[in-house]
């Protein structure tokens, strides 16, 4: 069987093709830029899972339609062809950002889940749609196919409820649905579990602390393998600070906006999701170009980095009063695996928890699962690759395939 899995962006198309049962890449890629005057597709194709063929082309695509036909076409025709035929592809599993308390779980979509989607698009406004838009687009080019959604929030489904609810009125909650929900989890879930796996632990007994630090950063609580708690709320700006959110902060800032410096909402968005963080104080929301600042001393950019870290620590400590034992600490995602000077920046000084890095080993390259932690360590410091589309294959095979 063949699974395509699909994260449809408002102007992109991100895909990979899996041959199953072997869970083999057979083709990734991605549409980028799509609407806009130069679009363009990367294509990927694999063999014994080294990329044995690439394509970069700019092309038109008007629309996610266009571009998933011309993916279509990719993956079919001359020397990119990995399948003889469309149907050949009988699953497409859907990257979906928002499921609310309405999907808890992986979910075969129809006309009426797409509704529901539709519906629940207000909680996530930037993501959602565009979510949206990749299912029905691929319903029209892969006819044939089982279309499932997967959710980032379904793997916070399992917080109790007084960690995620907010202490305000409850019809916010009971009418609107206003608490936190959490995102990254289908990142959270496939590296506490990989993490588990490595150490020959039962993931049902593993407590972990999952450190996702990407452009956007979330960190979450895992306790005997379910998630107990996590730093994005109700949409994907609290907790952390990123490169262009500001994570937590006093909610009153939005009254001063609005009050003292006649802001509408629009602003207030465009200010807090796209110009604040690592962004807000340095102008750069790379973190790499921040980390070469700071080692030029440059003051913002110290300023930054320390703020960055000292958040990231705060979370670690919460999240070990949480969890009462910590197994692991892992790191993951565009940054918590390449960048060893963050990782000793986010470890100093926690010797209080336990957690001792041992810096050669955290120096050393490797793009492999591996231990980072000093022999003294009482907690296992782990890198761990994320990989949310073979996470998203394994959460389809598990809802297309019962009892196997």
């Amino acid at each position: 069987m063949k699974v395509l899995v699909l994260n449809a962006g408002s102007s992109s198309l991100k895909y990979q093709l899996f041959q199953l049962p072997e869970k083999q890449v057979l083709a990734s890629g991605s549409v980028e830029r799509i609407g806009e005057s130069k679009s363009g597709i990367k294509h990927k194709v694999y063999q014994s899972g080294s990329a044995s063929g690439k394509i970069t082309l700019e092309v038109e695509i008007p629309d996610h339609k266009v571009g998933l036909e011309k993916i279509a076409r990719l993956l079919l025709h001359g020397n990119t062809s990995v399948i003889k035929d469309q149907e050949e592809i009988e699953v497409v599993g859907h990257r979906v950002v928002h499921g609310a308390e309405k999907f808890s779980r992986p979910t075969l979509v129809d006309a009426g889940v797409l509704d529901e989607l539709r519906k629940l698009s207000y909680l996530a406004p930037l993501h959602n749609p565009a979510n949206i838009t990749g299912i029905e687009v691929s319903m029209q080019v892969f006819k044939k196919a089982q279309q499932v959604a997967v959710f980032d929030t379904a793997f916070h489904q399992t917080l109790p409820s007084h960690v995620y609810r907010y202490a305000v009125p409850n019809e916010l909650y009971t009418k609107h649905g206003f608490r936190a929900y959490g995102f990254h989890g289908t990142s959270h879930r496939y590296v506490s579990r990989e993490a588990a796996s490595f150490l020959g632990i039962d993931n049902d007994s593993f407590n972990a602390i999952s450190i996702h630090l990407g452009n956007g950063c979330s960190m979450t609580a895992v306790k005997e393998g379910k998630s107990i708690d996590t730093s994005m709320g109700l949409t994907p700006m609290g907790g952390l600070m990123m490169g262009t959110r500001p994570g937590d902060f006093d909610p009153s800032l939005i009254l001063f906006l609005g009050h003292a410096l006649k802001m509408n909402f629009d602003e207030v968005d465009k200010l807090l999701n796209k110009n604040s963080g690592l962004k807000g104080i340095t102008g750069e929301n790379d973190l790499r170009e921040v980390i070469k600042q700071y080692e030029e001393n440059d003051p913002q950019a110290q300023l930054a980095i320390h703020m960055y870290i000292y958040r990231i620590r705060k979370y670690i400590g919460a999240y070990a009063v949480a969890l009462g034992r910590v197994d692991a600490v892992i790191f993951t995602a565009g940054v918590g695996e390449n960048s060893p000077f963050i990782r000793k920046e986010v470890c100093t000084e926690l010797d209080i928890l336990g957690i001792q890095l041992d810096e050669a080993l955290n120096s050393a390259p490797s793009e492999e699962t591996r231990e980072i932690q000093h022999e003294d360590s009482r907690v296992k410091l782990l890198v761990v690759p994320t990989n949310e589309e073979l996470e998203i294959v394994n959460e389809v095979v598990e809802l297309t395939t019962p009892g196997e």
